[in-house]
């Protein structure tokens, strides 16, 4: 990639994305970028997005170190700095993957990171999954780790511990995180030096987990929503016949063709009206440039929202079952359905 950084004649002024104030008092867009490719897209096409995405006008980007592609998408943060945007105005987030949950794993992994993405500071660290599961990139659905282990609070708050570090280090300004569950996260403030600024949950309009989204927001934790439209290109793993398909349901549709525009549109308009930062992903300009034109202009009406409300179908796509940590295990135990922590 070579081209020169330019402002898009036809992006959007990210001046005027709406920013959420974080507990610290930070701002973070009100949309990101994901950076998930799915398996699906190389580092380099990844890259490249982020690169056509901050010519539009987005400034925040959704990062991982599992992503394996933060080192090429570092190459573009770069070059959009060089080209005249100031770090300051950017808004990046990385998260500490599951085999790094050890104290001195974790801050070893977010100099990586850093590393990587050629920067002195994160806006956003996170702990990606509560559970020290890897599991490899590309792995089939019943892929099984024999070391997997449960949620167990004592060791996920050593983990919490070395974030509250990064923060100390100033390494980090904001930690939080993520494919959390109500049980888990009253843990973790209650025990928790530095209160998580941030939750990154599934959120569209098929499973808007109305319950833990309230309960977000009461403690002062912004939700961060992932799958906003669905994810139809998430990895095959996590796709099952049952699934609800956000696009197709006939009220998205309805509010759709109303405003002239693509369902997946309505989809991130919904999001960001409701209050939580969705991070489409997409390597597409048309489709990132109409995702950020959505938080924008042209909202929708109270009764439009309620519509989308009404479309909740309590689906979750991202269901985690390589995270089990049992042989056949049902994965509905990784997010305590009966409102505790589920036991060994």
């Amino acid at each position: 990639m070579d081209t020169e950084f330019r402002i898009a004649a036809d992006g959007v002024d990210p001046e005027k994305v709406p920013r959420r104030v974080l507990r610290t008092g930070d701002r973070m867009p009100a949309i990101g970028l994901g950076t998930f490719g799915s398996d699906r897209y190389s580092a380099d096409e990844i890259a490249a997005a982020v690169f056509g995405a901050a010519e539009v006008g987005y400034r925040a980007f959704d990062c991982g170190a599992c992503y394996m592609n933060e080192a090429q998408v570092g190459e573009s943060l770069e070059r959009i700095q060089k080209g005249g945007v100031r770090r300051e105005d950017l808004f990046i987030t990385s998260k500490v993957w599951n085999d790094k949950h050890k104290y001195g794993d974790v801050i070893e992994s977010c100099k990586k990171s850093l590393r990587d993405l050629r920067l002195d500071f994160l806006d956003l660290y996170l702990v990606h999954w509560p559970f020290p599961n890897y599991h490899p990139p590309g792995c089939a659905e019943d892929y099984h780790n024999p070391d997997a282990r449960p949620y167990i609070h004592g060791e996920y708050m050593e983990t919490w511990s070395a974030m509250e570090r990064l923060v100390e280090l100033g390494l980090v300004r904001n930690i939080g995180t993520s494919n959390m569950t109500i049980p888990k996260m009253k843990r973790v403030l209650r025990d928790a030096k530095i209160k998580p600024a941030c939750n990154e949950m599934e959120l569209h309009p098929c499973f808007q987990q109305p319950e833990f989204f309230d309960f977000c927001v009461k403690n002062g934790i912004q939700p961060i929503g992932f799958c906003p439209i669905g994810s139809p290109k998430r990895p095959d793993r996590d796709k099952t016949p049952d699934d609800a398909v956000d696009i197709e349901q006939p009220a998205i549709q309805k509010i759709a063709r109303a405003h002239g525009v693509h369902p997946a549109v309505i989809c991130v308009k919904w999001a960001a009206q409701r209050g939580q930062i969705p991070i489409p992903f997409s390597v597409h300009r048309k489709n990132y440039l109409a995702n950020l034109r959505a938080v924008t202009e042209d909202p929708l009406t109270d009764e439009e929202m309620a519509a989308v409300r009404a479309a909740d179908r309590n689906c979750r796509l991202i269901k985690g079952q390589v995270f089990c940590w049992k042989v056949g295990q049902d994965w509905r135990d990784l997010w305590d359905p009966n409102g505790e922590i589920t036991p060994w």
